[in-house]
């Protein structure tokens, strides 16, 4: 069984050798094609020469197709995995600090409010030139695998206005089912989950245990959890007053919605910061950075390392390699993904992408019904929902207007600016961001214009924010090199956390 697949913005070592691993891990796909592209040769050259040590390692003859061109990596792909970072850290920094002279005080920034809108900005154009490759000179029947973010609107892009069918994946569904089933003392599992809602704010609306509905136990279950009551604040405060859990971490999820980070004195009520994910001030930035620093500098002593094993049990949990198994084996694989909606979940719009059960297998990649969800869940979500259509319509055309709206209806960012300050903000973005944002040419050259001439309102620019951590240099990151390297190497930046906090 020959195939090819092709990994754009390979550079990342995380996603890129976790999901290489995955997939050589299935043994019908032992000799398949594999292309890596990135726009960074640096970075690309240090992801190939570890990968492809792996693969010698497990005595497989395929040999990684590297290339700084893109069109090249995609022809005649089945598969293309979309883990691009537009902008790479230097954007993302400024996603977190120029809202943070406003108040916007964000943990990651990569979804939604002010940093997650402005990175859609920069992912749009670039993903529709990846989908232009894709329908020239990939297979007839590519499908792209998107792990970028804002995954959500990255995937209503590419399936809407790309024209190629777009799966977005995520790993927030798996972690909160394994905290489910500790809180409820239960192996994973023997724990039955159906999640249902938007990427990042999906609800456990069925928890069952050997048929019986669980879902009544959660809320008591999370309260007197000793480590979860400390590190979960805002999630259990969402179950409280919304009956579901949600699928997404204490610091994303409080900067989702308008009530938990719009006071800068109330924010550590809310939050721990034992870990990054429980909602430190641009936590994902700081450990982002870490890891690519520590992979910079440590990249020999990785290359000495015991390669990776391609077995079955060191497989991850994420989406990608069990879905291509599912297409090309037919093996039957139940995930979550995020999907056009069409009527899955009936009282969200149609247009928007969601994040329900799917079912794989040689037949395709089947979505059922959901239904309605909760009322209050949906009401969530629909807020969220707003700002994607506004952002993704925003980005396509180089509607500036539509994203300065996207920004007002933002949860967080309205609980905190007022409409001068966010048309303020925008601008500061705009002018920052310049370099990624070809489609905002004539709004960004207004945007200098109003920065030249006009009063400016006032910000506060040496505002770190209310939860702050110090990042660490190389050196002292080099005090526990095991925890560096397993940062830098780790798809998920997040999935280990301590027993206390």
């Amino acid at each position: 069984m020959s195939f090819k697949i092709a990994f754009i913005g390979a550079g990342s070592i995380g996603f890129t050798r976790t999901l290489l691993r995955d997939l050589l891990a299935v043994p019908e796909f032992q000799d398949i094609e594999v292309a890596f592209t990135d726009i960074n040769q640096h970075n690309l050259d240090m992801v190939t020469e570890l990968c492809q040590r792996d693969i010698d390692h497990n005595g497989l003859s395929i040999k990684i197709q590297a290339t700084m061109d893109r069109r090249d990596a995609v022809k005649d792909a089945k598969y293309v995995v979309n883990v691009v970072r537009i902008g790479g850290l230097e954007a993302f920094e400024q996603d977190v600090e120029i809202p943070l002279r406003y108040g916007v005080d964000q943990c990651v920034g990569d979804t939604l409010s002010a940093g997650g809108i402005m990175y859609g900005q920069r992912n749009i154009p670039a993903v529709l030139e990846f989908c232009q490759d894709i329908k020239e000179v990939a297979h007839e029947d590519c499908i792209m695998l998107n792990y970028a973010n804002p995954n959500a609107m990255v995937t209503w892009v590419c399936n809407t206005f790309g024209g190629v069918p777009t799966i977005g994946l995520c790993h927030g569904v798996q972690h909160g089912h394994q905290q489910i089933a500790e809180v409820l003392g239960l192996e994973q599992s023997e724990v039955d989950i159906v999640c249902a809602g938007i990427n990042h704010q999906t609800w456990y609306v069925q928890v069952r245990h050997n048929g019986q509905d669980m879902t009544g136990k959660l809320l008591e279950g999370f309260e007197q959890h000793p480590e979860y009551s400390k590190t979960e604040k805002v999630r259990i405060d969402m179950l409280r007053r919304f009956g579901y859990y949600s699928t997404e971490s204490n610091g994303h999820l409080s900067e989702y919605v308008p009530w938990y980070r719009k006071r800068p004195d109330e924010i550590r009520d809310w939050i721990d910061l034992g870990v990054w994910i429980n909602g430190e001030t641009g936590g994902y930035l700081r450990v982002c950075r870490e890891g690519r620093n520590w992979f910079e500098v440590d990249f020999p002593n990785w290359m000495q390392e015991a390669p990776k094993e391609y077995k079955a049990e060191e497989r991850s949990q994420e989406h990608g390699s069990y879905i291509i198994e599912g297409l090309e084996t037919g093996r039957v694989y139940r995930g979550h993904f995020n999907v056009m909606n069409d009527g899955v979940i009936t009282n969200l719009p149609n247009d928007c992408v969601v994040e329900v059960p799917g079912y794989v297998d040689a037949n395709g990649i089947n979505i059922p019904v959901v239904g309605d969800l909760p009322l209050g869940c949906a009401a969530v979500c629909n807020a969220s929902i707003s700002v994607q259509r506004l952002a993704v319509e925003a980005g396509v055309y180089g509607d500036d207007q539509l994203l300065r709206q996207a920004m007002l209806m933002d949860p967080l960012v309205g609980a905190v600016c007022n409409p001068p300050e966010v048309w303020q903000m925008v601008d500061d973005m705009l002018i920052a961001q310049a370099e990624w944002l070809p489609q905002f040419a004539d709004a960004i050259a207004e945007a200098k214009q109003r920065a030249a001439a006009e009063p400016r309102i006032p910000t506060n620019d040496d505002y770190r924010g209310a939860a702050r951590l110090h990042e660490k240099s190389v050196e002292e990151m080099a005090a526990d090199r095991e925890s560096a390297s397993k940062n830098a190497g780790a798809a998920d930046k997040a999935e280990e956390r301590p027993s206390e906090s």
